[in-house]
């Protein structure tokens, strides 16, 4: 990343996947109006991921966080949502400095396989098997969101749950491709466990970015 990181200027430039005005379509603020902003890099590889092309940072524009800001300013929602690709992987104290300072409320959508940066309202906390979050990630998390495939994998949910902190919000989501299958298993778990809640991806059912 030594290399990336002289190009990205420290986060004063970032690789710029896709921004977008769109409905949060998943986790605690479902609904809710926000600006997305689509970070590249990507070293965690899930199987199943539907923004493999955010994967490689090199395959996208390098765009100052200036410019990036003037596009969120024209949007009436104050509110930004930083997600990847993995987008600790670059640093975000310069972005997310820029949005505060215009009163912008920050949220971030994390693996958490990285160290945090940036000043963020809202932290989801994202735990992937192939590169865990690291620790402090966990006791910075407001909501741990895990994305179920299968049955096992609610047991990965339940230890990354005994991690954080208590007033940490959670959630169980199933895989898009399997939620047919694996939603009576979600179901079933949270009935019995009411601290856990369901996420679905609302916004593919409404057919929005």
């Amino acid at each position: 990343m030594g290399n990336e990181q002289h190009i990205f200027e420290g986060g004063r430039k970032l690789p710029l996947v896709e921004e977008f005005y769109t409905i949060q379509g998943e986790g605690y603020h479902t609904g809710k109006a926000a600006y997305f902003i689509r970070i590249g890099g990507c070293d965690v590889g899930c199987s199943w991921c539907d923004t493999k092309f955010s994967w490689n940072p090199n395959l996208h524009p390098v765009v100052p966080a200036e410019q990036i800001l003037e596009h969120v300013t024209a949007f009436p929602a104050a509110a930004v949502v930083v997600t990847g690709g993995e987008p600790l992987m670059v640093n975000l104290d310069y972005l997310t400095g820029l949005l505060r300072q215009k009163g912008i409320e920050t949220f971030l959508e994390t693996s958490g396989a990285y160290p945090l940066s940036g000043q963020w309202d809202w932290i989801c906390l994202s735990p992937k098997k192939s590169a865990p979050p690291v620790e402090e990630l966990f006791k910075q998390a407001h909501e741990l969101k895990v994305i179920i495939e299968t049955k096992e994998d609610i047991d990965w949910a339940v230890e990354n749950g005994s991690r954080v902190k208590e007033t940490c919000k959670l959630f169980l989501q199933p895989e898009w491709s399997q939620r047919e299958t694996i939603l009576p298993d979600i179901i079933e778990y949270v009935k019995q466990h009411p601290q856990w809640m369901i996420s679905l991806q609302s916004h593919k059912y409404m057919k929005i970015p």
